[in-house]
């Protein structure tokens, strides 16, 4: 079993920044792949970054390549979500998932294990 837990989420003002987190603990594998998604309310969820924890391989939704890097602490088993350029849109709980094998998927029914979720929130 692998427990994940995401924080860093808060309230921030278009073109601002913010850093999620994700520590992972249990039965986490050099192997897994993660990734972080979102669910704005009313709305499904989608993929926004991923990263294969072994190589560093990382992937990216259309609509935050090059404002949103994924980055990882082996030494911490934590996963980063860096957002900038932050806009309204990209209001939504944000959750932290694994997967239990090597390669990046974009859906959610992919991923085993979940975190909680934090909520961004960015003012227009």
């Amino acid at each position: 079993q692998v427990q994940l837990v995401e924080s860093g989420g808060g309230l921030v003002q278009t073109g601002g920044s913010l850093r999620l987190s994700c520590a992972a603990s249990g039965r986490t594998f050099s192997g897994n792949a993660m990734g972080w998604f979102r669910q704005a309310p009313g709305k499904e969820r989608e993929f926004v970054a991923g990263i294969r924890w072994s190589t560093g391989a990382t992937s990216y939704a259309d609509s935050v390549k090059g404002r949103f890097t994924i980055s990882r602490d082996n030494a911490k088993n934590t996963v980063y979500l860096q957002m900038s350029s932050l806009k309204a849109e990209d209001t939504a709980v944000y959750y932290c998932a694994a997967r239990r094998y090597l390669l990046l998927d974009t859906r959610p029914s992919e991923y085993s294990y979940w975190g909680q979720g934090t909520q961004v929130t960015v003012s227009s």
